[in-house]
């Protein structure tokens, strides 16, 4: 179904828009070349996107890893009377970007012999400067939520990272798209940036204002020249440490109301095949390769999005289908406790864990 007040110009820009926008002085106008639009209808149009709340923000997204954060996706089993006030505690470290409450449902006729369901799901990344570091930081929060059972399950291997909702479209079905969409290790090398890089990090994480030449603001807050800002962004994509510089949607804004976290038991010999298979699906956004535990005996991760919780289940069925992995289990989203963008390089890191540490 075609999201209300868009037309097709709409939809080809916010692909566009989500795909990338180019590092140059007049990025609105180079963006607006490539649709046949003129700079202020492009401009005219992303504000009014914006002041819908379709579009989340414009600003640069960043590989973790590269930046030097450990990171790593957390399971939580929690009692429902604490629920509430574990999100709180959770929520408060400034390195967790998602947090959510998941109902496992396994695939017909699946019944693991040992497998209990987490049922708190966050992300967390800490600084390579942290006296906790990833381990010790989740044992607090373990400690201050007085989780029952944590398992922390880190990236060993990226197949595909990056949501683009197509909105040029009625929807992606099980179409199937090309690339390598970010393939690798989950442990890529940090990078050491220099003090000039860091500051050009700080400032491109914020949201871009729109405007003919919104670079040279960005510039003057880090006491850079315009050309020098984009020079130094430009090398930042060039190595990878930032992924693209593009727009955020609100996924149900965008008419993607339904959405799932998919784990797959599958054997090691046909990772690396399925982990591809499942990469190609344009309704999934990720796939990762992260450990399996006694308890949890699923390595794949992938995360399905779709305009309804009947499309997502039929994608899932057609993963299952062409795989040939007929077991898994779907965590749907029951309720959504914290979803942001990190904010790197900031003084919050340090001035949680010193909280932590006098508890």
């Amino acid at each position: 179904m075609p999201v209300v007040g868009i037309d097709t110009i709409d939809g080809k820009l916010l692909d566009a828009i989500q795909a990338g926008i180019p590092l140059v002085e007049r990025p609105y106008r180079a963006l607006g070349e490539g649709l046949g639009l003129t700079e202020g209808d492009v401009l005219g149009r992303v504000a009014r996107l914006k002041a819908e709340s379709l579009i989340r923000n414009i600003g640069a997204i960043f590989d973790t890893s590269r930046l030097g954060y450990r990171s790593s996706l957390v399971g939580f089993r929690l009692r429902e009377e604490r629920i509430d006030q574990a999100a709180v505690w959770i929520n408060a470290h400034p390195g967790v970007s998602h947090n959510y409450l998941r109902s496992c449902v396994f695939s017909s006729g699946y019944t693991p012999e040992a497998c209990f369901p987490y049922n708190v799901w966050f992300t967390l990344a800490v600084e390579s400067e942290s006296q906790l570091g990833l381990e010790g930081s989740v044992a607090v929060l373990a400690r201050d939520t007085g989780a029952d059972a944590v398992r922390l399950f880190p990236t060993l291997r990226v197949f595909k990272i990056g949501v683009r909702l197509d909105m040029d479209a009625e929807g992606t079905g099980t179409r199937k798209e090309k690339g390598n969409f970010f393939a690798g290790n989950g442990h890529a090398t940090g990078y050491c940036l220099n003090p000039t890089e860091r500051q050009i990090v700080r400032v491109l994480q914020h949201d871009l204002a729109l405007a003919e030449e919104p670079f040279r603001e960005v510039a003057r807050q880090c006491g850079l020249e315009v050309e020098a800002l984009l020079a130094g962004a430009q090398e930042l994509l060039r190595r990878n440490i930032m992924r693209r510089f593009a727009a955020i949607l609100n996924h149900r804004k965008a008419g993607y109301t339904g959405n799932v976290m998919v784990a797959w038991p599958i054997p090691e010999e046909k990772i690396e095949v399925t982990g591809h298979q499942m990469a190609q699906f344009r309704a999934v956004s990720h796939c990762y390769q992260r450990p399996i535990y006694p308890e949890w005996p699923f390595t794949l991760f992938t995360m399905v999005h779709q305009k309804s919780r009947e499309a997502c289940e039929e994608t899932v069925a057609e993963i299952s289908r062409e795989t040939g992995i007929g077991d898994y289990a779907m965590l749907w989203t029951t309720r959504e406790f914290k979803k942001v963008r990190l904010k790197y390089f900031t003084e919050d890191y340090a001035a949680w864990e010193e909280k932590a540490v006098a508890r």
